[in-house]
C-alpha cells in the first residue's frame, strides 16, 4: 500500500515555475514507479512524467525540456519541477505509484493521490 499526497499547484503566471511534490508513505514506496499525470479541463487524463524505482526517467515527448522530475527515496518523495509554464499546462495533477514501469496508461497505475490543481494566467 502506498499513500500520495500533492502538494505545490496553485495560480501562477504565464513564464513562471512552479514545483509539485509528491509526498507517499507505505513501506514498499522504493519498490514503486512514479509518474505525475495532468487532466485539463476538457481533455483526458495524460501521462506527464515519471521516474522508475531503478531512477529511470521519461517525460512526454511535447514537455521535454520543461520539466524535471526527481525522487528522493529516503524522503519518499517525487518533485516535478516545470518551467516556463503555458496556459496550456492549467490542469488538475496527480501523482500515481505503479509496478508496471513507466506506462502512460492510467489504468497501469495502482495508487493515486488526490491531486493539486495549477492554473497558469496569460
Amino acid at each position: 500500500q502506498v499513500d500520495l499526497v500533492e502538494s505545490g499547484g496553485g495560480l501562477v503566471q504565464a513564464g513562471t515555475s512552479l514545483k509539485l511534490f509528491c509526498a507517499a508513505s507505505g513501506r514498499t514506496f522504493s519498490n514503486h514507479d512514479v509518474a505525475w499525470f495532468r487532466q485539463a479541463p476538457g481533455k483526458e487524463r495524460e501521462y506527464v512524467a515519471g521516474v522508475s524505482k531503478t531512477g529511470e526517467i521519461k517525460y512526454r515527448d511535447s514537455e521535454k525540456g520543461r520539466l524535471i522530475i526527481s525522487r528522493d527515496n529516503d524522503k519518499k518523495t517525487v518533485s516535478l519541477q516545470m518551467n516556463n509554464l503555458k496556459p496550456a499546462d492549467t490542469a488538475y495533477y496527480w501523482c500515481a505509484a505503479g509496478i508496471e514501469g513507466l506506462v502512460p496508461l492510467v489504468a497501469d497505475w495502482d495508487y493515486w493521490g488526490p491531486g493539486t490543481r495549477v492554473t497558469v494566467s496569460s
